[in-house]
Protein backbone atom coordinates (compact mmCIF):
# COMPACT_ATOMS: atom_id res chain seq x y z
CA UNK A 1 0.00 0.00 0.00
CA UNK A 2 1.34 3.62 -0.86
CA UNK A 3 0.47 7.03 1.01
CA UNK A 4 -1.64 7.56 -1.80
CA UNK A 5 -4.08 4.81 -0.90
CA UNK A 6 -4.74 6.37 2.33
CA UNK A 7 -8.09 7.19 3.55
CA UNK A 8 -8.01 8.33 7.08
CA UNK A 9 -4.37 9.17 9.07
CA UNK A 10 -4.56 9.30 12.73
CA UNK A 11 -2.20 10.87 14.63
CA UNK A 12 -0.47 10.86 17.95
CA UNK A 13 -4.21 11.48 18.95
CA UNK A 14 -5.05 11.51 22.96
CA UNK A 15 -9.02 12.01 24.51
CA UNK A 16 -9.92 12.03 28.06
CA UNK A 17 -13.18 12.28 30.01
CA UNK A 18 -13.73 13.75 33.38
CA UNK A 19 -15.32 11.27 35.62
CA UNK A 20 -16.76 11.72 39.35
CA UNK A 21 -15.31 9.81 41.87
CA UNK A 22 -17.32 10.99 44.98
CA UNK A 23 -18.75 13.99 45.98
CA UNK A 24 -17.40 16.95 44.32
CA UNK A 25 -14.38 14.69 43.46
CA UNK A 26 -13.47 14.28 40.03
CA UNK A 27 -10.20 12.65 38.37
CA UNK A 28 -9.54 12.12 34.42
CA UNK A 29 -10.11 8.90 32.58
CA UNK A 30 -8.21 8.61 29.28
CA UNK A 31 -9.63 5.86 27.36
CA UNK A 32 -6.53 6.41 24.70
CA UNK A 33 -3.25 7.58 24.35
CA UNK A 34 -1.05 8.43 21.61
CA UNK A 35 -2.95 6.70 19.08
CA UNK A 36 -1.32 6.59 15.56
CA UNK A 37 -2.26 4.55 12.38
CA UNK A 38 -3.34 4.82 8.96
CA UNK A 39 -6.49 2.98 7.28
CA UNK A 40 -6.50 2.50 3.59
CA UNK A 41 -8.71 2.06 0.74
CA UNK A 42 -9.82 -1.47 0.36
CA UNK A 43 -8.46 -2.66 3.47
CA UNK A 44 -10.20 -4.04 6.33
CA UNK A 45 -8.95 -3.06 10.21
CA UNK A 46 -10.08 -5.34 12.94
CA UNK A 47 -10.03 -3.35 16.83
CA UNK A 48 -9.32 -5.93 18.72
CA UNK A 49 -9.06 -5.29 23.00
CA UNK A 50 -10.54 -5.99 26.67
CA UNK A 51 -14.03 -4.42 27.69
CA UNK A 52 -12.71 -0.62 27.71
CA UNK A 53 -9.81 -0.38 26.40
CA UNK A 54 -11.10 2.68 24.26
CA UNK A 55 -12.14 0.85 21.03
CA UNK A 56 -15.89 2.33 20.38
CA UNK A 57 -14.39 6.04 21.70
CA UNK A 58 -12.03 5.24 18.80
CA UNK A 59 -14.49 4.94 16.16
CA UNK A 60 -16.67 8.04 17.34
CA UNK A 61 -13.47 10.02 16.87
CA UNK A 62 -12.89 8.84 12.92
CA UNK A 63 -16.20 9.49 12.44
CA UNK A 64 -15.91 12.98 13.64
CA UNK A 65 -18.47 12.57 16.67
CA UNK A 66 -15.39 12.67 19.45
CA UNK A 67 -12.87 15.65 19.20
CA UNK A 68 -9.31 14.13 20.42
CA UNK A 69 -7.84 16.30 23.15
CA UNK A 70 -4.53 16.34 21.48
CA UNK A 71 -3.35 15.13 18.25
CA UNK A 72 -5.26 14.86 14.76
CA UNK A 73 -7.55 12.66 12.65
CA UNK A 74 -6.98 13.63 8.59
CA UNK A 75 -9.80 12.63 6.54
CA UNK A 76 -8.14 12.42 3.19
CA UNK A 77 -11.93 13.53 1.52
CA UNK A 78 -13.39 10.10 2.65
CA UNK A 79 -17.40 9.61 2.94
CA UNK A 80 -17.39 7.86 6.60
CA UNK A 81 -20.06 5.69 7.82
CA UNK A 82 -20.62 4.76 11.61
CA UNK A 83 -22.76 1.53 12.54
CA UNK A 84 -23.08 1.41 16.32
CA UNK A 85 -26.03 0.98 18.31
CA UNK A 86 -27.77 3.55 19.42
CA UNK A 87 -25.93 6.07 17.59
CA UNK A 88 -27.74 8.85 15.30
CA UNK A 89 -31.35 7.21 15.51
CA UNK A 90 -34.31 9.51 17.38
CA UNK A 91 -35.98 6.73 19.30
CA UNK A 92 -39.90 8.55 18.50
CA UNK A 93 -39.14 8.12 14.88
CA UNK A 94 -40.10 5.41 13.03
CA UNK A 95 -37.93 3.22 11.09
CA UNK A 96 -38.87 4.91 7.85
CA UNK A 97 -38.16 8.11 9.10
CA UNK A 98 -34.78 7.09 10.76
CA UNK A 99 -33.43 5.58 7.57
CA UNK A 100 -34.31 9.04 5.83
CA UNK A 101 -32.90 11.01 8.42
CA UNK A 102 -29.68 8.51 8.95
CA UNK A 103 -29.32 8.33 5.20
CA UNK A 104 -29.13 12.03 4.47
CA UNK A 105 -26.23 12.46 7.45
CA UNK A 106 -24.90 9.82 5.34
CA UNK A 107 -24.40 11.82 2.27
CA UNK A 108 -27.52 10.39 0.51
CA UNK A 109 -29.89 12.41 -1.71
CA UNK A 110 -33.32 12.20 -0.25
CA UNK A 111 -34.67 10.68 -3.89
CA UNK A 112 -32.17 8.50 -4.15
CA UNK A 113 -32.85 7.34 -0.14
CA UNK A 114 -37.01 7.01 -1.79
CA UNK A 115 -35.30 5.07 -4.26
CA UNK A 116 -33.18 2.82 -2.43
CA UNK A 117 -35.78 1.93 0.54
CA UNK A 118 -37.40 -0.66 -0.61
CA UNK A 119 -34.21 -2.54 -0.53
CA UNK A 120 -33.37 -1.13 3.01
CA UNK A 121 -36.33 -2.57 4.21
CA UNK A 122 -35.93 -5.92 2.70
CA UNK A 123 -32.41 -6.41 3.78
CA UNK A 124 -33.18 -5.25 7.09
CA UNK A 125 -35.91 -7.74 7.52
CA UNK A 126 -38.44 -5.26 9.45
CA UNK A 127 -41.52 -5.96 7.34
CA UNK A 128 -44.44 -3.56 8.66
CA UNK A 129 -42.12 -2.69 11.61
CA UNK A 130 -40.55 0.17 9.57
CA UNK A 131 -43.38 2.13 10.15
CA UNK A 132 -43.54 1.62 13.74
CA UNK A 133 -41.54 4.13 16.30
CA UNK A 134 -37.79 3.11 16.90
CA UNK A 135 -38.50 2.82 20.74
CA UNK A 136 -40.02 -0.57 20.03
CA UNK A 137 -37.71 -2.07 18.60
CA UNK A 138 -35.60 -4.42 20.23
CA UNK A 139 -31.58 -3.71 19.78
CA UNK A 140 -31.23 -6.42 17.05
CA UNK A 141 -34.27 -4.59 15.17
CA UNK A 142 -32.13 -1.30 15.44
CA UNK A 143 -28.49 -3.15 14.38
CA UNK A 144 -30.50 -4.44 11.26
CA UNK A 145 -32.14 -1.01 10.29
CA UNK A 146 -28.59 1.40 10.93
CA UNK A 147 -26.57 -1.86 8.78
CA UNK A 148 -29.18 -1.93 5.98
CA UNK A 149 -28.72 2.03 5.39
CA UNK A 150 -25.14 2.09 5.56
CA UNK A 151 -24.56 -0.35 2.63
CA UNK A 152 -26.97 1.32 0.71
CA UNK A 153 -25.30 4.51 1.30
CA UNK A 154 -22.01 3.46 0.31
CA UNK A 155 -19.37 4.85 1.95
CA UNK A 156 -15.56 5.09 1.66
CA UNK A 157 -14.81 3.64 4.85
CA UNK A 158 -17.01 2.01 7.17
CA UNK A 159 -16.95 1.62 10.51
CA UNK A 160 -18.68 -0.99 12.80
CA UNK A 161 -19.09 -1.26 16.33
CA UNK A 162 -20.39 -4.65 17.61
CA UNK A 163 -23.17 -5.20 15.38
CA UNK A 164 -22.16 -8.26 13.76
CA UNK A 165 -23.57 -10.42 16.19
CA UNK A 166 -26.72 -8.89 17.14
CA UNK A 167 -30.06 -10.55 15.33
CA UNK A 168 -31.25 -13.25 14.35
CA UNK A 169 -28.91 -16.29 12.91
CA UNK A 170 -29.98 -15.82 9.52
CA UNK A 171 -29.12 -12.14 9.58
CA UNK A 172 -26.00 -12.79 11.16
CA UNK A 173 -24.97 -14.73 8.12
CA UNK A 174 -26.22 -12.43 5.86
CA UNK A 175 -24.79 -9.22 7.10
CA UNK A 176 -21.66 -11.36 6.93
CA UNK A 177 -21.55 -11.90 3.01
CA UNK A 178 -22.62 -8.59 2.37
CA UNK A 179 -19.27 -7.66 4.34
CA UNK A 180 -17.64 -10.10 1.75
CA UNK A 181 -18.84 -8.37 -0.67
CA UNK A 182 -17.82 -4.85 0.58
CA UNK A 183 -14.20 -5.97 1.71
CA UNK A 184 -14.03 -7.05 -2.07
CA UNK A 185 -14.75 -3.34 -3.18
CA UNK A 186 -12.56 -0.32 -2.87
CA UNK A 187 -14.60 0.20 1.04
CA UNK A 188 -11.88 0.58 3.80
CA UNK A 189 -13.87 -1.27 7.05
CA UNK A 190 -12.80 -0.91 10.66
CA UNK A 191 -14.16 -3.40 12.56
CA UNK A 192 -14.40 -3.69 16.58
CA UNK A 193 -15.39 -6.86 17.63
CA UNK A 194 -15.04 -9.37 20.73
CA UNK A 195 -15.44 -12.04 18.37
CA UNK A 196 -12.50 -13.83 17.19
CA UNK A 197 -13.48 -15.79 14.41
CA UNK A 198 -15.01 -12.94 12.73
CA UNK A 199 -11.91 -10.63 13.26
CA UNK A 200 -10.05 -13.40 11.93
CA UNK A 201 -12.25 -14.63 8.80
CA UNK A 202 -12.94 -10.92 7.41
CA UNK A 203 -9.82 -8.60 8.44
CA UNK A 204 -6.50 -7.92 6.57
CA UNK A 205 -4.78 -6.61 9.59
CA UNK A 206 -5.90 -5.63 13.55
CA UNK A 207 -4.60 -3.56 16.16
CA UNK A 208 -4.46 -4.33 19.97
CA UNK A 209 -5.47 -1.67 21.92
CA UNK A 210 -5.16 -2.54 26.10
CA UNK A 211 -5.39 0.43 28.79
CA UNK A 212 -5.61 2.83 25.86
CA UNK A 213 -2.23 2.34 24.23
CA UNK A 214 -1.72 0.12 21.20
CA UNK A 215 -0.09 -2.79 22.24
CA UNK A 216 0.64 -4.00 18.46
CA UNK A 217 -0.30 -3.69 15.27
CA UNK A 218 0.19 -6.39 12.35
CA UNK A 219 -1.53 -9.14 10.45
CA UNK A 220 -4.60 -10.46 11.72
CA UNK A 221 -3.78 -13.90 13.25
CA UNK A 222 -0.35 -12.46 14.60
CA UNK A 223 -2.37 -10.06 16.60
CA UNK A 224 -5.37 -12.27 17.76
CA UNK A 225 -2.12 -14.96 19.08
CA UNK A 226 -0.87 -11.83 20.79
CA UNK A 227 -4.44 -10.93 22.56
CA UNK A 228 -5.13 -14.45 23.32
CA UNK A 229 -1.81 -14.85 25.26
CA UNK A 230 -2.21 -11.51 27.13
CA UNK A 231 -5.19 -13.31 28.52
CA UNK A 232 -4.01 -15.86 30.36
Amino acid sequence: MTQKDVLISVQNVTVSYPIKRGYLKWSKYTPLKNISFDLHRGETLGIIGRNGAGKSTLLRMIAGIIEPDSGQIINHGARVSLLALGVGFMPHLTGRENAMLSGMLLGMRRREILKRMDAIIEFSGLGDFIDQPLRTYSSGMSARLGFSVSIQATPDALLIDEVLGVGDEDFRKKSTEEMKRLIRSDTAIVLVSHSIPVVKELCDRAILIDQGIIRMTGLTNDVLDQYQNSKQ
